[in-house]
Order: structure tokens, then C-alpha cells, then sequence
């Protein structure tokens, strides 16, 4: 007989799930990997699971889980989701996904943030619209269900400002799905301004505190609207996060991921996946120990006691997990 090596809950039935990532190189597939590994540990034989990437900005994988042709998916912002219940904002064309469930919030504290460089002499946003500088502005694609474009295209409205006024005033609005397309234009010397989140990366950091980047401080204003249309809060990122630079910057908060599931999914894979997240979460802290828990791409250490604090509602096998644990008040 095979020992059972991997202690925790089991399930004996054989699954089949997919799974979707991100694009393929970032953060979500390396979640989705230790999750596959440690439930198909725990479940029935030859039980497996299969990651997708996605090619656009993430509501294509919203969209599959809504629809049954995937099981589970890892989407940020994870306030923003809410929406999806509803069908407001990006979701409107979709319409309501009222059988989204969630099983956990994993932390990633993030901020979008405008910079400038600094030869502009942009230091704030009424400067913006006053000079009304030719910039070559790159930010993320307001389409194909691009969430960091849909944000940053309304974090701009608050502000007063619209794609086609950069334009207008002789720049160039330059798009890419990805945060680090974007800000690889900007260290080439293709872009002279960028609005993006992924803030904690090196990308960021090499930008700024370089000097080639200049951050500009969103307005208390526009950050109490964006709140009341997206559910999102102000958020600052405080004096010192990067080298040379010691003012804090006032932002929008763009944290955390949340793994979300059909209420169909059975109740005991929503349990055993939940379980796996929560008592196997040194696996994954342990991935990114190399990085100072503040500058990591997945916040660490994860704390049992926040991960069932969800936008959307919790599946009920993740809800008896918690409940069994004692993790909800």
C-alpha cells in the first residue's frame, strides 16, 4: 500500500479542472501551479488540472468561469468584482454573473499611479491640465475586458482628463495589455508619462529611482469618486518606498487577488481547495521569501483570518472550511 504523504483532508473521486491564469509569466500561474500540485495530492487518482493564460486584461476569465467552460480563475483588483453580481461598470455589456463564487482573497497591496518625467515639469495634476504638455502616454488597452485599462481610463475622467485630450493637445496615447509593456516603453524613451499599477516590481523602481519617472499625486477629489463608481479606495504610497524619493504619494488602491468559482463547483473540491489555500499557504509564501514582504508580488505572510473577507460571496464548501477553523467571526 502507498503511504499517504500528504496530510489534510482527501476526496476520492476523480476531477477534472481548469484553471486560468494570467498571460503566462506572471503571478497568477505560479499560484494556479501550487494549487493544482497540492489538491491533486489530496484528490481521487488521476485526478488533474490544466492552466490557461489569457490574452487580454482578465474578464475573458471571469467570463469562462461564469459560462462553465473553466472552473476556477485568479482575477485583481479584488474589490472591482463586486460589480460582476450586479453587472455594472465593465461588466454592463455581460450583464449579471450572480453565480460567482469566491473561495479566497490572496493579498497583493498595489497602487495605480500616475508619473511623468520630469522635464515636463509635472507635479501635480492641475499642472496637467493646465500646461497641456505634448506627452507620449502609455497606459493599459480600454478594451477586450482589460481591467487595469478600464480603471485607468476612469481614474483619468475624475481627474478631468480623457485619452483624446492627450491627443488633443499633441502627444500620443500609446496602449499595451501588460504593465510591463508599458513601462518597458517608458525605459526605452518611447513613452514620457505612464499610468499603471504593479507598483511593488523592478520595473517601478528602476523608473523611479533613476530619475526618469516622476510620480504625480492623484487629488483627494477624484480618488472619493472613483471609490463611489468602482468600490476601490485612496491609498498612499508612503515617503521613502523608493530610494531618493520621500514624499508620500496619494493613489488608488489596485490590491489583492481573488480566487473565484462557479456556485456549482462541488462542495467538497470548493472545501479541499480552500483547505489547500489556507494550510498549505507556506508553499507559496516560501516562493517569495527572496523579496521584502513589502515589495512582493504576492504579500506575505497570508493571513488565515483575512483570506474569507471576499467581495463576492463565499462557496459553501469554502464557507464550511472557514467556519470549521474558526475563521469567521
Amino acid at each position: 500500500m502507498t503511504k499517504n504523504m500528504h496530510p489534510g483532508p482527501r476526496i476520492d473521486r476523480t476531477y477534472r479542472l481548469d484553471f486560468i491564469g494570467d498571460w503566462g509569466q506572471a503571478n497568477f500561474h505560479r499560484i494556479m501551479s501550487w494549487l493544482t500540485q497540492e489538491f491533486c495530492d489530496r484528490a481521487g487518482p488521476r485526478s488533474r488540472t490544466r492552466i490557461s493564460s489569457v490574452l487580454g486584461g482578465g474578464l475573458e476569465a471571469l467570463t469562462e468561469v461564469h459560462e462553465g467552460a473553466a472552473d476556477l480563475c485568479l482575477v485583481t483588483p479584488h474589490l472591482l468584482m463586486a460589480q460582476a453580481l450586479t453587472g455594472e461598470g465593465i461588466f454592463a455589456e455581460l450583464g449579471a454573473m450572480p453565480n460567482l463564487r469566491a473561495l479566497a482573497v490572496l493579498p497583493q497591496v498595489d497602487r495605480m499611479m500616475l508619473a511623468v518625467a520630469p522635464e515636463f515639469g509635472i507635479e501635480s495634476f492641475e499642472d496637467l491640465r493646465t500646461k497641456k504638455p505634448a506627452l507620449r502616454f502609455v497606459t493599459s488597452t480600454d478594451a477586450e475586458g482589460n481591467f487595469i485599462g478600464y480603471v485607468a481610463t476612469r481614474f483619468l475622467a475624475a481627474h478631468g482628463i480623457s485619452r483624446d485630450m492627450i491627443t488633443e493637445w499633441g502627444g500620443e496615447m500609446i496602449t499595451a495589455h501588460r504593465p510591463d509593456e508599458c513601462l518597458e516603453l517608458v525605459r526605452l524613451g518611447k513613452a514620457d508619462a505612464v499610468l499603471q499599477e504593479a507598483i511593488m516590481t523592478p520595473w517601478w523602481r528602476n523608473l523611479v529611482e533613476s530619475g526618469q519617472m516622476r510620480p504625480v499625486p492623484a487629488e483627494e477629489t477624484p480618488l472619493e469618486a472613483l471609490t463611489g463608481e468602482l468600490g476601490m479606495p485612496a491609498a498612499t504610497i508612503p515617503a521613502g518606498y523608493w530610494s531618493g524619493y520621500d514624499t508620500p504619494v496619494p493613489a488608488l488602491d489596485f490590491s489583492d487577488f481573488i480566487i473565484v468559482v462557479r456556485d456549482d463547483m462541488p462542495e467538497e473540491v470548493a472545501h479541499l481547495l480552500t483547505w489547500c489555500l489556507v494550510e498549505t499557504r507556506g508553499a507559496i509564501e516560501q516562493q517569495y521569501a527572496h523579496i521584502p514582504p513589502d515589495r512582493s508580488p504576492l504579500s506575505y505572510p497570508l493571513q488565515p483570518e483575512k483570506m474569507p473577507r471576499t467581495a463576492l460571496p463565499l462557496h459553501p464548501g469554502a464557507q464550511r472550511f472557514y467556519e470549521e477553523a474558526g475563521l469567521l467571526s
